[in-house]
């Protein structure tokens, strides 16, 4: 068993956005008693302990957390690189200069679409001119820049903007990563999955702008997996090289790991050290002995890890079925119905979606 390498830090699942593609819990109330600022510091010190180099400070919308700053100059004393993963509402100079003094590594903003009307419409907030401020301030002040758009049916075909929007901004990288269909994204699946004929002209543009752009910004595209043949693997591998720690506490081997029917694991009652190497939540599709056919003979099976237990879950209801992205699983026409739904002549032009909740404050 390796150490970790990341820890993604959720610090609050309050949100000032209502996106429909979310992927956090459904049961946000469930989250609501969030870590202090010193049991933050504990975690932190922890994960240093373990290994961990990089951290991640996500949501929700981590700038909500008034100690940001705090738990910010905790992660610099123990030497983790930090990564701040926000909306930008609410990264005004002030907080920002703040956040740079604490130490703070870089910032990742998020971009709904690469016009104001869309991108609003889309966060369920006047929010897009906030976003081009901020982007403006991280560079400024001497930043890496990442930004990042969650793709789907409503902004893939203007994918050309947000790369234009990202250049203008100075951005180092830029994330294109289309919809995991979890938590508000699942409840909005067959209204966000794009068509066929939308993916190829988005990564026809997206192939034509990493070859202008490939000394200057990095461009990440990631596909959706349902037009995939075969899995991702999961982090890389299920508790193999990332973890995640909800706002409450619970730590799991990925963001979405919280839908399985696993025993809770807690920094609020055991150390991250001993529940890395012993919870069940970590250890029960780790490597590789956990697996059934067809993964237990593929000759991929060290490549994608049988692919996303908690896919694999939300489709079959099993966590431990391959996962049906895989045209090998048996469940694959789970996948191939989709497809074939968000294909279909007879599809909605425009389907109603479900928006996130908005909840900035606490209960």
């Amino acid at each position: 068993m390796d150490s970790p390498f990341g820890l993604l830090a959720e610090l609050t699942y309050r949100c000032p956005l209502a996106c429909a593609y979310c992927s956090n819990p459904l049961n946000m109330a469930d989250y609501s008693d969030e870590l202090t600022t010193g049991e933050w510091r504990r975690v932190l010190g922890e994960a240093a302990g373990l290994g961990i180099l990089q951290c991640h400070l996500s949501g929700g919308e981590p700038l909500l957390r008034r100690d940001l700053v705090e738990i910010v100059v905790a992660a610099h004393e123990f030497g983790l690189y930090t990564n701040l993963v926000t909306s930008a509402l609410g990264l005004s100079r002030p907080r920002a200069e703040q956040l740079r003094t604490a130490g703070l590594d870089h910032v990742q903003i998020s971009i709904q679409a690469g016009d104001a009307a869309a991108s609003d419409r889309i966060a369920g907030t006047p929010s897009f001119q906030r976003k081009i401020e901020a982007m403006g301030v991280a560079k400024e002040l001497g930043w890496p820049l990442t930004v990042n758009v969650v793709l789907h049916r409503y902004n893939i075909d203007r994918v050309a903007d947000v790369l234009a929007l990202a250049e203008e901004a100075g951005a180092d990288r830029v994330e294109l990563a289309n919809t995991q269909y979890y938590g508000w994204a699942w409840r909005n699946r067959d209204a966000l999955l794009p068509s066929r004929a939308q993916l190829e002209a988005a990564e026809a543009v997206v192939r034509a702008a990493r070859e202008r752009l490939r000394d200057r910004m990095e461009v990440i595209y990631v596909i959706p997996d349902y037009y995939s043949r075969f899995p991702k693997p999961c982090m890389g591998g299920w508790a193999s090289r990332q973890l995640t720690v909800t706002p409450n506490g619970d730590v799991l081997p990925c963001p979405a790991a919280q839908s399985l029917p696993l025993p809770r694991a807690s920094v609020r009652e055991d150390s991250l050290e001993r529940i890395w190497a012993e919870a069940p939540v970590m250890t029960a599709f780790r490597g590789t002995d956990w697996m059934p056919e067809p993964c237990r003979s593929c000759a991929r099976r060290e490549l994608d890890f049988g692919g996303c237990r908690c896919q694999a879950f939300q489709l079959t209801g099993d966590a431990a079925r391959t996962d049906p992205v895989c045209q090998y699983s048996p469940d694959h026409d789970l996948v191939v119905r989709a497809v074939e739904a968000a294909n279909a002549a007879s599809r909605p032009a425009d389907p109603p979606l479900i928006p996130r909740p908005h909840r900035v404050r606490r209960r």
